[in-house]
């Protein structure tokens, strides 16, 4: 008897699956408020040199601002102040509409900035002076913050599957906590950077064990749905971060208010049941039986476990297996998972680079960062409960496929569209982050679904790994504006379009059984006898 069998005994979509799901809710709203959390976190108010060092007597310090500044600091070609220069000495001829300059060279500020503190109190920029010739550095925070994510990714998908979803799972809750505390008291750049790492590291164990958890307790027929609600928490921590990120301008208060979530997570986590299909994949038996009975309680189908016995499970569970220790070499031995951890790898980079170039570029839209966010945010419950259909009815390659090209096209779209023209512009790369959304939304799902039992934490640890490479480099990648204006774009939308086309060599999922064993994947896929019969 498989394991997929055992769950439609027990009802594979029931209160104990809710009770599973709601427990989780609590760490993966925490995702997104620390994954998006540079967009205000990071954010680069306003700002212009200190000029009170030209200060050279009564006819400076009896000017008003307007005129300190006109005199101070040099305009650019658009008739704003300079952010990055000012004059050596105080050009008062520009008080009478003279523009000539007394063969006085602009210089690099002297003396530090001055930010404008409407919007946000403070900032990592503001707090360091991460701006100008230091620009890199603001933008290195996210990059540094997911190559920790990229590490913790194969690190935590490696560990839980040689000792357990949830014991790992309460190591992240706990390191995650810790380190995202140690980086809101940081006294220096380098020891926040750090922290940042760190944080990273931890948060991927939460990311990719809460999913596979989850998606190994629901049965075949219910799998698009449970990775549909479990995404949702995604939009929801979204909405969390514009509001907590409103109400909170300064940003050491706002990390803390971001990783708050985690408290109830680590209470709640004494509830989380542990993943009979992995005790059954290693051997365990007598746990998995345990928890099946539990499952099986919760679901009112106690009179079902007649026939479930520890036998039964072990006859089940290919037990000469369940000893031996894979790890990530194991995903390209033999050659159909090669070929799938080859594609799977290069789609998922695709997903999170694109996702994240959209996601962490909310300033570049004509709107103010908090309502971008929002509508961000918004459009992905309607976008994702449409996924929902599109799955059940096309499958998970066609819809992955799909979702990346469209999101390319949309970013192709946005490269014609002038910058006054914000409405336009704002509603296609809603328009992109919401099918960016999707991608990503499915890829989850999908991946979940390729790879087997035995290595699929070490599978999502992989891809994770991957796509974190890609979200390190997504920031970095507006940096290129420098060189062609539009050379992000092009960029991101090559990579979409690319991706999209691999994930259609990818083999489709819908309403297959999931796979034990690395065997299972070097043999044609069993469908599930709805699909058959719909044949």
């Amino acid at each position: 008897m498989k394991f997929d069998n055992v769950l439609s005994e027990i009802n594979g979509f029931g209160k104990f699956q809710m009770k599973l799901v709601l427990i989780q809710v609590f760490s993966r709203i925490t995702l997104p408020c620390h994954f998006l959390l540079n967009n205000f976190m990071a954010a680069v108010p306003a700002h212009h040199c200190n000029i009170s060092a030209l200060d050279d007597g009564d006819n400076f310090r009896n000017l008003t601002l307007e005129k300190k500044l006109a005199v101070g600091i040099p305009a650019e070609q658009d008739g704003t102040l300079s952010s990055c220069q000012m004059f050596s000495k105080p050009q008062y001829q520009h008080l009478s509409g003279s523009n000539s300059t007394e063969d006085t060279l602009a210089v690099q500020c002297q003396n530090g900035w001055v930010y404008d503190n409407s919007t946000f109190k403070s900032t990592l920029a503001t707090e360091w002076d991460l701006v100008c010739s230091r620009k890199g550095m603001n933008k290195a925070t996210a990059t540094i913050f997911f190559i920790g994510v990229m590490v913790g990714a194969p690190l935590f998908g490696f560990l839980s599957d040689r000792f357990g979803r949830r014991p790992l799972l309460l190591v992240s809750y706990l390191s995650s906590m810790m380190f995202a505390v140690l980086s809101a008291f940081s006294t220096s750049y380098i020891m926040f950077v750090i922290m940042r790492f760190f944080t990273g590291m931890s948060l991927a164990g939460i990311s990719i064990i809460s999913i596979v958890l989850n998606v190994e307790w629901f049965s075949i027929h219910h799998r698009t749905f449970s990775g549909i609600i479990i995404s949702l928490d995604w939009t929801l921590g979204n909405w969390l971060l514009v509001g907590i990120a409103y109400c909170i301008n300064e940003w050491r208060m706002l990390i803390l208010a971001a990783t708050s979530p985690l408290i109830p997570a680590i209470i709640a986590w004494r509830w989380l049941p542990e993943s009979a299909r992995w005790l059954m994949a290693k051997g365990r038996i007598d746990a998995a039986h345990h928890y099946i009975m539990k499952c099986a309680e919760m679901n009112n189908r106690s009179k079902c476990m007649a026939a479930i016995t520890p036998m039964t499970l072990l006859e089940s569970a290919e037990t000469e297996t369940g000893d031996k220790k894979y790890t990530i070499i194991d995903l390209f031995r033999t050659p159909n998972i090669r070929k799938l951890a080859i594609c799977s790898g290069i789609v998922w980079y695709g997903v999170a680079f694109t996702y994240y170039g959209i996601s962490l570029n909310i300033t570049g839209f004509g709107l103010n960062p908090y309502l971008t966010q929002f509508v961000f945010a918004s459009i992905e419950m309607p976008m994702k409960i449409g996924v929902y259909f599109i799955l059940e009815k096309v499958g998970r390659r066609p819809g992955e496929a799909g979702a990346l090209l469209l999101t390319g096209l949309c970013l192709l779209i946005n490269m014609f569209v002038a910058k006054d023209k914000w409405v336009i512009r704002t509603s296609v790369a809603v328009l992109g982050k919401a099918l960016s959304e999707a991608s990503f939304t499915i890829i989850y799902l999908f991946t979940t679904e390729l790879y087997p039992t035995v290595v699929r934490q070490n599978g999502l640890g992989y891809t994770s790994f991957i796509a974190r490479l890609g979200v390190s480099i997504s920031p970095l990648i507006m940096l290129l504006e420098d060189v062609w204006h539009l050379l992000p774009a092009v960029t991101y939308c090559a990579v979409a379009v690319g991706s999209g086309l691999v994930a259609s060599l990818l083999p489709e999922t819908l309403n297959t059984q999931l796979p034990e064993f690395i065997q299972d994947i070097e043999k044609p896929r069993v469908q599930s006898t709805r699909r058959k019969e719909i044949q």
